[in-house]
């Protein structure tokens, strides 16, 4: 899984297909959609059409929360298979616990059964909390390969970046550069950022990466999308990594995942 990928949250179907087509073309080779989205099948056009060999492809998507369960988690794979046009998916993961619902075990042992069949070729979840997948890992025999989280400086994570970290799960963080909350306007990152001849959003994923976690920013602009990869030529230093962490206030933008039950 490459560790810095493309987003496709909140982008309408019929703009997916030109916004993934002009990431392609960057250079970015993973690609992150979900069925409540409702951009898998614009997506899925650009895919087509990119020429790039499905081999170098990284494809993620994600069961939606109302399709949980045994049997509604096969059928609602197959609804997203046919709408990505794709044989088989990279990665596949539970939206949301939504613990309330109580049926996140099911839905993971459906998930183990695609992945027996070779239709998704890892599977994971997102939005679990330390309670969740502790449960998860218990009851079922596949361990998660990745949890995708809420993680940008306001919220950093860090107990459950230390508790994916032991189990071998890999951290994937969604709105990582804070979803236009102000982060990238923060005086100590435009500082960083002018230090190093960067922009601030260059800086946030430089933090990210070197956190070791997965990222996958998103955006519809062609100049943005070609400046969110470019952030493999420098490196944050020591005190660059301690200024970013003294922001932290694990503040939310989303939800919390041990009460979200939509």
């Amino acid at each position: 899984m490459p560790q810095l990928g493309f987003g496709v949250w909140q982008v309408p179907d019929a703009e997916a297909e030109t916004a993934v087509t002009t990431a392609l073309e960057a250079g970015y080779r993973s690609i992150d959609t979900a069925a409540i989205y409702g951009n898998e099948e614009g997506t899925g056009r650009a895919l087509a059409k990119s020429g790039v060999p499905r081999e170098e492809l990284f494809v993620t998507t994600k069961l939606w929360n109302s399709d949980q369960g045994y049997d509604s988690t096969l059928r609602a794979f197959d609804t997203s298979l046919s709408k990505l046009g794709l044989d088989y998916v990279d990665l596949y993961l539970i939206h949301w616990p939504t613990p309330a619902r109580d049926r996140y075990v099911d839905t993971y042992k459906a998930f183990e059964k695609l992945l027996g069949d070779g239709r998704v070729r890892a599977i994971g979840v997102s939005n679990f909390l330390p309670e969740h997948l502790d449960r998860l890992t218990a009851e079922t025999s596949v361990v998660p390969a990745v949890n995708q989280i809420e993680l940008h400086p306001h919220l950093q994570q860090q107990a459950s970046r230390e508790y994916h970290a032991e189990r071998g799960i890999a951290t994937e963080a969604w709105s990582p550069l804070g979803s236009g909350k102000g982060i990238l306007e923060i005086p100590a990152i435009v500082a960083i950022a002018q230090k190093h001849g960067r922009t601030p959003a260059q800086v946030v994923l430089r933090w990210h990466l070197q956190l070791g976690n997965v990222v996958i920013p998103k955006s519809v602009t062609p100049s943005r999308i070609e400046e969110n990869i470019d952030v493999f030529g420098f490196s944050l230093d020591a005190e660059d990594l301690t200024a970013i962490s003294a922001l932290n206030e694990d503040r939310r933008i989303g939800s919390d995942p041990a009460e979200f039950n939509d």
